[in-house]
């Protein structure tokens, strides 16, 4: 083993595959201990191996692997700390979330009724938007709007109107798919 730590030392790059042979698996298991997510860990690992191939020329020579473990260690809890600080910018860290795909249907219907929100004219898309979009209450749309509340009222339903008679085909659409699954014959 000392001839092998030797040619480490000395930067024999077959040295570096066979140490990691030797020493991976243990490696691993200090770095999973300590950030205890397995993709990390690897990246913990492979920055280990980095860090002690171009600090191999100063180590001492005595034992090995318990200079290696603590390279790992101090890599894992660098690690650890780098992915619990905010991003920049005072961001909260990332978190990763699952995304669901719409299916085409879905799509299709998001199309259809943003297609007919932007054929409302002005003054009714900006209450539709503002009420369903922003969640404003029909006194904080008026106020924005500049406009009374009574003159809100009649936009939003004239807007619902010809949501309504616009989107009309969707609710066709969903009966029939229902009659289907139901089991009765479409008509």
């Amino acid at each position: 083993m000392t001839e092998l730590v030797e040619r480490f030392r000395s930067g024999d790059a077959d040295a570096v595959r066979d140490i990691y042979r030797t020493y991976g698996g243990p490696v691993m298991t200090v770095a999973r201990s300590i950030v205890r997510d397995p993709e990390l860990a690897a990246e913990v690992v492979q920055q280990t191996f980095t860090k002690a191939w171009r600090a191999a020329g100063t180590f001492d020579g005595g034992d090995f692997a318990p200079w290696l473990y603590a390279i790992a260690r101090r890599t894992a809890i660098d690690t650890l700390r780098a992915e619990s600080k905010p991003t920049r910018g005072g961001h909260a860290p990332e978190v990763d979330i699952g995304v669901e795909s719409q299916s085409f249907e879905q799509t299709w219907e998001t199309f259809e009724v943003r297609r007919a929100i932007d054929a409302l004219p002005p003054d009714e898309r900006e209450v539709v938007r503002r009420s369903h979009l922003l969640g404003e209450t029909h006194q904080q749309i008026a106020t924005v709007m500049n406009v009374p509340v009574g003159t809100v009222k009649s936009r939003s339903g004239r807007a619902h109107k010809r949501l309504a008679s616009a989107l009309a085909h969707l609710r066709a659409n969903q009966m029939d798919a229902s009659d289907v699954q139901g089991g009765e014959t479409p008509r």
